[in-house]
């Protein structure tokens, strides 16, 4: 176990050196010079030359990788060429911390609304209800998530006034206005994922209560709910914890449109705006962050497998 731990680990190493050379080389290869957006419409070439060589971008590109692999281990990810700020407190203290509330919300809505939805239409497999799940989750995981985001503002916040429009409330310094910003951002993120879980956990709670075992245990006398929730769902899981950390890292993309839609300071605005800035040291954090995470929850989901199931434990 600790063997399989370590190759784990030094993949995720090698995962995470990948994405920050393709990050770092692919944004050198895209139009745009920070250089002369910082200086403005006009500046000289003795101007824009002392610039380039004070940040470093007259150097090689192996050489400029190195200093800023160097500096982004050490926790000095550089200071942002338009505001000015840390790049490191921008990303860890400010952004990340709501890309994370927010997208767990949107977990945590789907899960409530998928898990309960799916195992409905298994038990009423081939009714109304069953039709109606299994339509709704369609939808669902079919309609674009900014397209969701600008009908559910036109539609509750513009028309019925019931939800903000503008603004941003952190949740940590205000909970109830918070929640009341972010609830239409999580229904627009997390009704892809809601539609997803609710099909995967139908298909799966079918095919788990056609086993055998399910047979003895009703064959015992236990009550229904003791059958599904119990014996039925323990073995759903496998693959509903599949599913879901395989679609944590679609998560994290899809809040990058969510947060421009409904203009939120999360990490996808973050990204977005120095995307359009040329900001490199901004727009390589917002992709290193995204990338670790999404191999942490690949591990913790590796790890999920042999507390769910104990015969993996041995291996």
């Amino acid at each position: 176990m600790a063997r399989a731990l370590f190759s784990r680990l030094m993949q995720t190493l090698l995962v995470l050196a990948v994405v920050s050379i393709a990050a770092f080389w692919f944004l050198k290869l895209a139009p745009g010079d920070p250089v002369s957006l910082m200086l403005g419409a006009e500046y000289s070439p003795a101007a824009h030359a002392k610039l380039t060589r004070e940040l470093g971008l007259d150097l090689p590109w192996p050489q400029q990788y190195l200093n800023w692999l160097g500096g982004f281990v050490r926790g000095d990810w550089g200071t942002s060429y338009i505001s000015h700020a840390d790049i490191f407190k921008q990303a860890v203290y400010e952004a990340l911390p709501i890309t994370l509330t927010l997208s767990a919300l949107a977990l945590a809505m789907a899960l409530l609304i998928g898990v309960p939805a799916g195992m409905l239409a298994a038990l009423r497999r081939g009714g109304p209800v069953d039709w109606l799940v299994s339509s709704l989750s369609v939808l669902g995981s079919a309609v674009p998530s900014f397209y969701l985001g600008i009908v559910l503002v036109w539609v509750f916040g513009v028309g019925m006034g019931w939800f903000p429009t503008m603004g941003f409330v952190r949740p940590w310094e205000d909970f109830a206005a918070g929640m009341h910003h972010l609830a239409l951002p999580a229904i627009t993120l997390g009704a892809y994922y809601a539609g997803l879980i609710a099909i995967t956990t139908r298909a799966s709670l079918i095919d788990v209560m056609a086993q055998p075992f399910i047979g003895a245990v009703r064959a015992r006398g236990e009550p229904m709910w003791r059958v599904v929730g119990v014996h039925a769902m323990r073995n759903v899981l496998m693959p509903l914890v599949t599913v879901i950390g395989l679609q944590l890292g679609g998560l994290l993309r899809g809040a990058v449109m969510t947060e421009v839609v409904f203009a939120i300071p999360g990490l996808g605005m973050m990204i977005t705006t120095a995307v359009l800035n040329r900001e490199y040291g901004v727009v390589q954090a917002g992709i290193m962050l995204t990338a670790l995470f999404f191999v942490l929850v690949n591990l913790l989901v590796d790890q999920t497998y042999q507390w769910l199931d104990p015969r993996l434990r041995r291996r």
